[in-house]
């Protein structure tokens, strides 16, 4: 397992959206948006049991995750890795909602999901020299 950088660690810390690779069974890729967070030296994310990347996960359990910095587009984090462990049940929900409470201020209305413990195989922040107008 590689250890989170902690500039990575920071970006996983915020209420920055993650952005999760699997791959699909003709093993083309899927990407989608999630909550994402670190807990011990693990990144995690849940979703609900029938949805894509679960059924995906069944199958391989490598993933990707990219992640921008909200504030500055030019500072992000990259992980690869594999589902080391899945969490379901009380154990999952405590989990899922701090994962709602930083990103909403709310528990999760769903009391339902699994969570995807994933363990880092390689683990990169990078910080461009530009800088982020908002347009106006």
């Amino acid at each position: 397992m590689a250890p989170l950088p902690t500039e990575v660690r920071e970006l996983f810390d915020g209420r920055n959206f993650g952005h999760l690779a699997t791959t699909l069974p003709d093993g083309s890729p899927h990407t989608v948006a999630v909550w994402i967070g670190v807990e011990g030296d693990h990144v995690v994310f849940f979703t609900q049991p029938g949805s894509r990347k679960a059924r995906n996960l069944v199958h391989d359990p490598r993933v990707a995750i990219s992640l921008v910095d909200g504030r500055n587009p030019y500072r992000g984090a990259h992980v690869r890795g594999r589902v080391a462990e899945t969490v379901e049940g009380d154990d999952a929900l405590e989990i899922i909602d701090r994962l709602a409470v930083k990103y909403t201020g709310e528990p999760f209305p769903m009391r339902s999901g699994i969570v995807y413990r994933i363990e880092p195989e390689r683990a990169r922040f990078t910080e461009l020299p530009f800088r982020h107008e908002p347009p106006q």
